[in-house]
């Protein structure tokens, strides 16, 4: 048996007999080679020499110079706190002591903050809300507490300050970091961010680790297609042939990719249904489609639609006005467009003096240019009886107006005329008619056929026999001249007696009737329409409710006591009864002398 063994097999006997001192050391991670860490036989502990015994799995001898004669503990290499926090050994004096000693490595800051990464590609869409948060990789940092990451900062690359940090610790004591939004993201004004985020620890001075984040703006369709002009203007012969070139429309939108890609059509639902016109759907190049015609139409007012290629795609329109010029002289043209809400000829009848109903342009193929005022054309306006007239605008657009209020009752419908006759010799004209229909409005209550109807029924009818049927006509149309019939409960019409169907006006008997309490009850029918709001009107129903003999007499006494002298004469009165049965029934009793 070696000695060194046999001495700490003695060594831990007596320590149960002895006892055993624990000795605590500290030094500093860092520290250079030989630095002087402490003595074993320091204070109440018996001297050197010393057997070592190394705790197992404590590199002892690799990192420590320990001098069994002295007690003496230097450093043997540098040692790192990161790696091996502390060493423990036990020393055996002489005297059979045991020491156990244990050296802590104290910590530096001689770590600073490192990111699994140097470099974070992360999107966010345009639209992402505020406040958004995008956890990212956190810097770590093998220093304990305040030798550990503290904070991080944006250092650079936070235009308009688009992002912030929030940052959190946890249990495992590693600060946690997001990114969050913070402004508004915008793809079009910046599409890239690049982003140097620092981290620092709590050192004097501090520590620091840096990682960039590389952000990516991902492009929603929010931009829709702008036209370079609101508004454009062509002027086209009518001799053009098919396919002639006549403008292009251009326009941008500011997404990128499929988002960004434009496409031309031409809304033909609210323009060019005839489709005299064509667009290029790529370069928005707009050519003629079918032959055109002077005397037949103008000026072509299309309507073109660009739209993006997005997946929820985005529009904008433009308007087209494209006047096409005479090859040869001829008579004025006029182009009419009535404003209700459909676009049709009609007028309601509420409308007032000064209310628009229809714009009429009108040009004049002799005239040099398409958009000059036609000084030599004369507009007028034919028919209407005086309740039309027309206002003119700077020669070029007439509106056709009410001049006198309208009543659909009298009259519904109208048929105008526009002339426009040029001031040539002879002078050319041309006309436009069209019927305009007086739309209906609840202006009229319903009317009775009479203000008063007679009806006879027997006292003992029973529950739903038919009285009389009542009728009510509306003047209004539509709805407006719906009517419905009701009874109106009034203190002498027993209205709980009678019912009327609201649709057929059919007056009949909903309980029995009783003509002692009522012999001839007045009904108030009421006829109300289905206008906004509803109008209504009453007529009266007189009812006369035939007796019948449903009522036995009833004296006015059950019992009649009288005394008749002896010598009354025949037929000599001697008492007077009477019953009742709701008419007055009366008897005399004359005395009878018995024989």
């Amino acid at each position: 048996m070696r000695w060194p063994t046999t001495l700490a097999i003695l060594g831990a006997l007596l320590a149960l007999v002895v006892g055993e001192h624990v000795r605590d050391m500290e030094v500093s991670e860092g520290a250079p080679v030989g630095t002087r860490v402490g003595l074993i036989g320091d204070g109440d502990v018996s001297g050197p020499p010393y057997l070592i015994v190394p705790v197992p799995g404590s590199p002892v001898y690799s990192d420590l110079a320990i001098d069994q004669t002295t007690g003496e503990i230097k450093t043997r290499a540098r040692l790192d706190r990161e790696t091996r926090a502390s060493y423990s050994l036990v020393a055996i004096s002489q005297s059979g002591e045991n020491v156990r000693v244990v050296v802590r490595v104290r910590d530096e800051n001689d770590n600073a903050p490192t990111f699994p990464t140097p470099v974070m590609n992360i999107e966010f869409p345009e639209n992402t809300p505020r406040d958004v948060k995008r956890t990212l990789q956190p810097a770590r940092d093998p220093d304990l507490g305040a030798f550990s990451t503290q904070r991080y900062s944006i250092v650079s690359g936070n235009v308009n300050n688009a992002f912030k940090l929030s940052s959190h610790e946890e249990r495992d004591g590693v600060l946690y970091l997001d990114l969050q939004i913070h402004g508004i993201l915008d793809r079009e004004t910046t599409a890239f961010y690049s982003l140097l985020i620092e981290a620092v620890d709590g050192g004097s001075p501090p520590l620091r680790g840096t990682m960039t984040v590389n952000i990516t703006i991902l492009d929603v369709n929010d931009n829709q297609p702008l036209f370079n002009q609101s508004r454009y203007f062509a002027i086209v012969p009518e001799n053009a042939t098919v396919g002639t070139p006549v403008l292009q429309v251009f326009a941008t939108d500011a997404d990128a990719g499929e988002n960004g890609q434009v496409e031309y059509a031409i809304n033909r639902r609210q323009s060019d249904r005839a489709a005299m016109f064509k667009i290029d759907s790529a370069t928005g190049q707009i050519s003629v489609n079918r032959p055109l015609d002077f005397e037949t139409k103008q000026v072509h007012e299309l309507v073109v639609v660009a739209k993006d290629h997005g997946l929820q795609p985005l529009e904008t329109t433009a308007f087209v006005s494209i006047s096409v010029t005479d090859v040869n002289d001829n008579q004025p043209t006029i182009n009419l467009i009535f404003l209700s809400d459909d676009a049709t000829p009609k007028i309601s009848e509420s409308a007032q003096p000064g209310e628009f109903v229809a714009r009429i342009s009108v040009h004049d193929p002799d005239s040099k240019s398409e958009y000059a005022p036609n000084e030599h054309v004369n507009v007028t306006l034919e028919g209407g009886d005086g309740c039309f007239g027309l206002a003119n605008r700077d020669n070029i657009i007439y509106l056709v107006i009410v001049s006198l209020p309208l009543d659909r009752e009298s009259r519904p419908n109208y048929t105008l005329s526009v002339v426009a006759t040029d001031g040539g010799s002879p002078p050319l004209h041309a006309s436009r008619t069209f019927h305009l229909r007086v739309t209906d409005v609840n202006d009229n209550p319903p009317e009775f056929t009479q203000e008063q109807y007679k009806a006879v029924v027997l006292e003992v009818a029973e529950p739903g026999t038919s009285v009389t049927r009542v009728h009510a006509t509306d003047r209004d149309e539509g709805v407006n001249a719906e009517v419905v019939y009701s009874l109106a409960d009034t203190p002498d019409s027993h209205s709980g007696w009678f019912q009327v169907d609201e649709v057929t006006g059919v007056v009949s008997l909903r309980a029995h009737v009783d003509c002692e309490t009522d012999p001839q009850p007045r009904l108030l029918v009421v006829a109300t329409d289905k206008g906004t709001p509803p109008m209504s009107s009453t007529a009266t129903v007189l009812v006369t409710i035939h007796d019948v003999n449903d009522n036995e007499p009833i004296f006015d006494q059950s019992f009649y006591n009288v005394t008749v002298a002896e010598n009354e004469a025949r037929g000599c009165s001697i008492l007077k009864v009477s019953a009742t049965r709701h008419h007055f029934w009366a008897s005399t009793i004359h005395a009878v002398p018995v024989e």
